[in-house]
């Protein structure tokens, strides 16, 4: 018994240790301060330059709320939001229609590429008629990022902020 309760403390032990590695690995407002300048630019992009299918038909009355997850950015070993110059994240939309839920609203989603410009590039991963979506996914993210973007979308309190945001702009 004790044989197992000493497994159980190591793999603790360890587990702790590597989320305190990960958490060192940037500063740690520069992973919050890339979710916001994500978030901003893909809320405040008109639908030409979020060059997503679906999205050119909002109305100027149309509020987008979004939600983001950051996979990585370049330069990789940079520590300040200055010097970011592309971030790589998954993004969900919903287009905010006065008194239309969630459930039934219009939303954008998807593997996205925010070039850190003036002003800011929006590219969306998406299939064409001649290119898979997971071959554009390679073609356009870092195989690091392209794994994530893979498995990985929003975290639960990032869609929980996501679906509260987009219920006060649809005046629910």
């Amino acid at each position: 018994m004790h044989r197992y309760v000493w497994a159980a403390v190591t793999l603790l032990a360890v587990s702790a240790g590597a989320v305190a590695l990960h958490l060192t690995d940037e500063p740690p407002d520069l992973q919050q301060q890339l979710m916001s300048r994500m978030r901003t630019t893909l809320e405040a992009a008109d639908p030409a330059t979020h060059q997503h299918a679906g999205h050119g038909s909002l109305k100027a009355q149309q509020a987008v709320v979004c939600g983001v997850r950051v996979y990585g950015y370049e330069p990789s070993g940079v520590t300040a939001l200055a010097d970011v110059r592309t971030v790589y994240g998954f993004h969900m939309c919903g287009v905010a229609e006065p008194q239309l839920p969630w459930d039934v609203a219009v939303k954008l989603a998807g593997p996205v590429v925010v070039t850190m410009s003036d002003p800011p590039g929006i590219q969306v991963v998406e299939a064409t008629e001649n290119v898979r979506f997971v071959d554009r996914l390679h073609e356009m993210f870092p195989e690091r990022y392209a794994q994530l973007a893979l498995t990985e979308a929003l975290s639960e309190p990032e869609m929980t902020d996501l679906r509260s945001r987009y219920d006060t702009a649809a005046g629910l």
